[in-house]
């Protein structure tokens, strides 16, 4: 049997809860600034087993808790965000009640905020009974933000466009990760803008090129274990290059930035491998051992 994604569990009296994943950036390239401001991205997508935890409540009203961690729940919260753009596209009343309990560290490329908003998506759209499916929300979540429309899917996907062009792939990459997270976050609009990346703008330009080519299925298709942000990152950061050569020195296969940083990861081949790796860390810095999710599943 296919399994569902996102994982689901049942609660009592309509309630459920929707298990909100973390990903890696196991591929990131950056073509060149689009005319509208974003980045123009060809990215491979993985989906890991870190994951928050999203309630939802039937509710007369709407409100948003947040456990685990200080953020603001307001209309700034992608969570809030999300359910007022669904309820306004459904032309439906925003309301329930949703209890966000956070695990994946804020601030650090492994995509939190974006898997809230599109999990809120569809479990708001299971809440209010629209039922819609994920080609429908699939615009909504790419307007609240560029890694949002991957988090419909999860699993293992190529990324274009800013990130909301979802090509999904059947392969299964089996690896334990170790992720190491500094005491610091790190902007992701402030990383690119160290660098002047070329302006793409015409009908010759290398994103149209990409998107006329075929549809590539395979992970073999795609350099990965690359990142064209880490050399920006680790210039400024030294510390976040002891990390990557912490990571290596402890028998990580590869090392990488996840995103704009500021996590690292490490894969190794099996979970006692990571463990024992994890020990080379102390504070200030958080460990966190996950594995990646490439299952293929269900999606209507």
């Amino acid at each position: 049997m296919v399994a569902q994604y996102p994982d689901t569990i049942e609660l009592a009296n309509g309630a459920f809860a929707m298990l909100s994943p973390a990903k890696v950036n196991l591929r990131l390239k950056v073509i060149g600034k689009r005319p509208d401001g974003f980045h123009e991205l060809d990215t491979v997508f993985q989906e890991i087993s870190l994951a928050d935890r999203i309630e939802f409540y039937p509710s007369r009203e709407w409100s948003l808790e947040i456990r685990g961690a200080d953020l603001d729940a307001g209309e700034t919260n992608l969570v809030t965000r999300a359910a007022r753009l669904l309820a306004k596209e459904a032309e439906v009343s925003c309301k329930g009640r949703v209890v966000l309990h956070k695990e994946i560290p804020s601030g650090g490329g492994l995509g939190g905020g974006s898997s809230n908003a599109a999990v809120a998506l569809l479990g708001l759209s299971r809440l209010w009974g629209l039922n819609w499916t994920t080609d429908t929300l699939h615009p909504l979540a790419a307007r609240i933000g560029s890694d949002c429309s991957f988090f419909l899917y999860g699993g293992l996907a190529h990324g274009q466009g800013r990130g909301e062009v979802i090509n999904l792939l059947e392969d299964k990459l089996d690896r334990e990760l170790l992720i190491v997270q500094p005491p610091f976050g790190i902007s992701t609009a402030e990383v690119y803008s160290w660098s002047e990346f070329p302006l793409t703008d015409d009908e010759k330009s290398v994103i149209l090129n990409i998107r006329k080519k075929s549809f590539r299925s395979s992970l073999s298709d795609f350099e990965i274990f690359c990142n064209d942000l880490e050399t920006l990152v680790l210039d400024r950061y030294e510390e976040l290059n002891r990390i990557k050569q912490q990571l290596l020195d402890a028998g990580a296969e590869r090392a990488l930035l996840s995103g704009s940083g500021s996590c690292l990861f490490g894969t190794f081949s099996d979970h006692s491998r990571a463990l024992r790796a994890a020990q080379h860390f102390r504070e200030p810095y958080r460990t966190v051992i996950s594995h990646t999710v490439s299952r293929p599943r269900h999606r209507g």
